[in-house]
């Protein structure tokens, strides 16, 4: 393998081609900026309809956009297009994040001679043990970054022999506390009398949140003062809406629509519960402890890398909604305790979960 001062000569290239937003797209943006703040030379490919490609114009970034399908890797027009793009750019170093991309920018990225070509996998769901899966770990990928202990394990999950494990690093990811640090001093207005729970994240079915809808019915039964705020958008949207309608709960639960600032929503709320049934890496818990909020959420994937149980949040069993509840009263009526967790969430995130952290560990993985 070249020497780190060759492969910082040449350019280190993030393709993410998907149109939505999400914690894969934060972490590429995230990452790729702050690389390109300390001087390394970065270009980037993703979906000129993409808020990705709306935050990177925003940049100095070279950003170069293309459109990528799952059946794209059958164009051969579209791969010769790519290799000619990354040996014009003299690039040495390519994170990919999607399979589709994988196909046709891994194919382009190996015919190109790029040296390492390395897939960044954040979501803990098992890969396929399929031929092009084998061919494409087999014969073009140089390394894998996982974004927790959970996502590696289910990358061999299916096929044990499918990629070196010493080859798959961990490296979670982070978040900037300075911001948080300045919303932190923002004053809160709400209720004292009523417990504020909140939840964010796109409205799909991974998200589960017509828990949180169980979740009212429960706390409106035990006549618990409450509000349940929603923050996200997505095609659940309406369903959502509609069966917290015809449940009676509208107003126990508010949808707030897309969250731009999600220190400005943290900040309303006293305890944060994510009902996903499944999280690459959970962002929103690293956030809400950022922000001093105990959280709750169910006990799997990669939540017990981030959630230290009984100290910095609640972990229970998926999906007991009635322990949920039980942790939300609970929390409410001792507010010392919701404090010192919270405070404990804060000092956990600060020490495991910054993007300092983070950008350290990817330039040591740099370094390799």
């Amino acid at each position: 393998m070249e020497n780190f001062q060759t492969m910082i000569d040449k350019t280190i290239c993030f393709f993410n081609s998907t149109k939505t937003w999400g914690g894969g797209e934060k972490w590429h943006f995230e990452i790729a900026s702050a690389l390109f703040e300390k001087g390394y030379k970065i270009i980037f490919f993703t979906n000129p309809d993409s808020e990705l490609f709306k935050k990177l114009s925003e940049t100095k970034i070279c950003t170069i956009p293309v459109k990528i399908s799952n059946l794209s890797f059958i164009n051969p027009l579209k791969i010769l297009f790519l290799k000619k793009k990354f040996e014009e750019k003299n690039i040495g170093t390519i994170i990919m994040n999607l399979s589709a991309d994988l196909k046709v920018a891994g194919l382009a990225s190996k015919l190109a001679g790029i040296i390492r070509i390395v897939y960044r996998r954040g979501s803990a769901i098992p890969i396929k043990d399929t031929f092009l899966n084998r061919l494409i770990f087999k014969n073009i990928l140089t390394e894998v970054i996982a974004n927790t202990e959970a996502t590696k394990k289910t990358i061999l999950q299916n096929n044990p022999n499918l990629f070196p494990e010493n080859k798959i690093k961990v490296i979670y990811n982070g978040i900037d506390l300075t911001y948080f640090e300045l919303q932190n001093e923002q004053p809160e207005s709400k209720s004292k009398n009523t417990v504020i729970i909140g939840n964010i994240g796109r409205l799909v079915e991974q998200k589960a949140q017509y828990l949180l809808i169980k979740l009212a019915a429960i706390l409106k039964e035990k006549q618990i003062s409450f509000k349940i705020l929603i923050g996200g958008s997505g095609p659940l949207e309406k369903e959502l809406k509609e069966e917290t309608f015809n449940a009676g709960l509208s107003e126990y639960i508010e949808f707030t629509g897309f969250v731009e600032n999600p220190n400005e929503f943290l900040n309303r709320i006293d305890i944060f519960v994510l009902t996903s049934k499944w999280e690459g890496f959970g962002y929103v818990l690293a956030e809400a402890g950022a922000c001093k909020k105990p959280v709750i959420a169910f006990d799997i994937s990669s939540n017990p890398e981030i959630i230290i149980n009984n100290q910095t949040g609640f972990l229970v069993p998926f999906p007991d909604m009635q322990l949920v509840a039980q942790k939300i009263i609970f929390l409410s009526t001792n507010k010392e305790f919701a404090i010192k967790m919270g405070e404990n969430a804060r000092i956990n995130i600060q020490n495991k979960f910054t993007t300092e952290n983070t950008v350290r560990e990817i330039e040591n993985f740099l370094k390799q």
